[in-house]
Formats: C-alpha cells, sequence, structure tokens
C-alpha cells in the first residue's frame, strides 16, 4: 500500500487520523505501536519518528509526523475532500485556526487531567491528593467552558462553521479522553453534548470503532467506582 500509518488507539490524535481515512475509504497498512509497552521508544520506531510519538505515516516513502502537518500534507494531496478539509483560503483558515488553539486551548488540560489523574496512579503507584485533582480539573474546565462558549456557542453547527470538518473530528476524539478518568465533558457542557451527538453520528461506524477499547476502560474506571 502506498499509505502506512504508525498509531495507537488510546492516542487522541491517532484516533482521529484513523477514523478519518477509514472515513473517506482511503486504503492504508495500519502499523500498531503499542504505547503503554512503551514501543514508541524502541530502536525500530525512533528510526521512523526521532520524536518517538504517534501518529505518523509513511506515504510511498516520504515519513511525516505531527498530526495537523498531516492533515495538511494529506489535503494537499487530494487524498483528504475538500468537505472536511477545505481548500478554499477563507475557509481553510477557520479550520486551521481551530487546530492552532486546540494544541494549548484544549488538549493540553484535557491530557494533563488525564495524565495525572488516571496514568499518574498508575505508572507511579500513588494516590492524588484531592487539591492536587481539583486543580487540574479547574484548568480543564476553563478550557472546556471557552470550547463550549467561544468555538461551538456563536450559532453555528461546527467548530469551522455551520459545516463539519477535520476540526470536529480533532476535538472530538480529545474530549473522549477525560472520560477515562472520570469525567465526561458531555455531561456539564451543552453546546458539547449536542455538537459531539453530531460528530459521532457523522463519522460512524469508525468513530466507535476506534473507542472501543477507550470505552471498555471508561466502563471499567465507572463499575470500580461505584463499590467504592
Amino acid at each position: 500500500m502506498s499509505l502506512k500509518l504508525y498509531f495507537d488507539l488510546m492516542s487522541q490524535p491517532s484516533r482521529a487520523l484513523y477514523i478519518l481515512l477509514k472515513k473517506i475509504n482511503y486504503q492504508f497498512e495500519p502499523k500498531y505501536v503499542d504505547l503503554r509497552k512503551a514501543e514508541h521508544y524502541s530502536e525500530e520506531f525512533t528510526k521512523i519518528n526521532r520524536i518517538q510519538r504517534v501518529p505518523v505515516i509513511d506515504h510511498n516513502g516520504f515519513i511525516l509526523t505531527e498530526s495537523v502537518a498531516i492533515y495538511n500534507y494529506l489535503s494537499r494531496e487530494g487524498i483528504i475532500p475538500d468537505s472536511l478539509f477545505p481548500k478554499e483560503s477563507k475557509q481553510r483558515a477557520r479550520v486551521e485556526e481551530f487546530l492552532e488553539w486546540h494544541h494549548i486551548g484544549l488538549r493540553l488540560h484535557c491530557a494533563m487531567f488525564f495524565r495525572v489523574v488516571y496514568m499518574d496512579p498508575i505508572l507511579f503507584n500513588r494516590k492524588n491528593t484531592p487539591d492536587k485533582v481539583a486543580t487540574y480539573e479547574g484548568r480543564m474546565e476553563t478550557s472546556l467552558e471557552d470550547f463550549d462558549t467561544k468555538w461551538l456557542g456563536r450559532g453555528h453547527d461546527y467548530v469551522a462553521g455551520d459545516s463539519i470538518t477535520v476540526a470536529d473530528l480533532v476535538a472530538a476524539c480529545e474530549l473522549e479522553q477525560p472520560r477515562m478518568a472520570g469525567y465526561d465533558p458531555k455531561k456539564k457542557y451543552s453546546n458539547i453534548a449536542t455538537w459531539y451527538e453530531k460528530v459521532r453520528d457523522h463519522f460512524n461506524p469508525y468513530y466507535d470503532e476506534a473507542h472501543v477499547i477507550l470505552n471498555k476502560v471508561v466502563a471499567k474506571q465507572a463499575k470500580t467506582a461505584a463499590k467504592l
């Protein structure tokens, strides 16, 4: 195949790219990199991506890292349809505007909450203090409030306007991550809840396919919490 995708579905940007390629019916060779086994630090994978992160694509020998760069490249190559990543300058700028904000505005705080509340106790075998959890939850909720009101609460159906784009997929996959730490943004933010269902429906069945493992983790955590 001409496109290889190196990914792990526990990675938010990996899930988004996997779902996108499935949705547009673009054939690719899946190359699973198990983050839980630290395969991204292996010598073999480091030769592919010196930064040791997923996702990565290999398109006819051209290796590219960083998901936003990958989206832009696949769009220029005519692989992503204009409907999901517009080529028209102003429409595309709106998508890129969100993707630029997303890294620090949304991803940072959702990912850090997930890491502190879910991953650190597993990795370091220690419990978090309530104050520490509250600090990271507060930072995340500030970013969620911005997303709910300043991106979704502007009279448009989607992040970049009235049409669904890769920006929506990227954001939706990000908001799945804190669910594994017991926090579901849809339960507190009404704009997010309405928007999320539309994004999920648009990208299904692949959206649910990519989140099977994550949803199993969420269910297991909820079961454990109910026993406490």
